[in-house]
């Protein structure tokens, strides 16, 4: 089975990278998708997120990294992918995927959506949090991987 992941990942954060390794385990493809949001800039350079991505998941040989505008159940379809995996660090991750899985099934009920819970330690985790704490020079080392760290640091 192949599966997509999707995600702004801006940054990557340990906890995207701990979701990948645990999908990769149990799928012949994941794709690491960067929603590719022109209404929606982030503050990585979407390149720049590619790159980042593709180093950290580098010894990972069935990951890779794609991008795409638009509805990503319309990427999974179009590029016959079986799953779509979203991962859930809290109550409020589960309402709003809940709500997002159901639409998608509504525009294409082959395509199946799982959860993934967060691991515990990485569930606290949000990519608001380190940039707020990279903006005062805070410590980002327990959160991101580090050659994401590197990268902020070189900003």
């Amino acid at each position: 089975m192949k599966a997509v992941y999707p995600g702004s990942f801006d940054p990557l954060t340990l906890g995207h990278l701990d979701i990948i390794k645990r999908a990769a385990k149990n799928f012949s493809e994941l794709v690491v998708l960067i929603s590719d949001n022109p209404e929606k800039a982030g503050r990585i350079p979407l390149q720049d997120r590619i790159t980042l991505i593709e180093e950290a998941v580098r010894d990972l040989k069935n990951v890779s990294v794609a991008t795409y505008s638009g509805l990503t159940v319309n990427y999974v379809k179009e590029n016959a992918y079986d799953v779509l995996l979203r991962a859930i660090r809290d109550s409020s991750d589960f309402e709003a995927e809940l709500g997002m899985s159901q639409i998608n099934h509504k525009i294409s009920d082959d395509i199946e959506t799982l959860f993934l819970m967060t691991n515990p330690q990485y569930s606290f985790i949000r990519s608001s949090r380190v940039w707020e704490l990279v903006r005062f020079k805070g410590d980002v080392s327990e959160l991101v991987p580090p050659n994401v760290k590197k990268y902020l640091l070189n900003r």
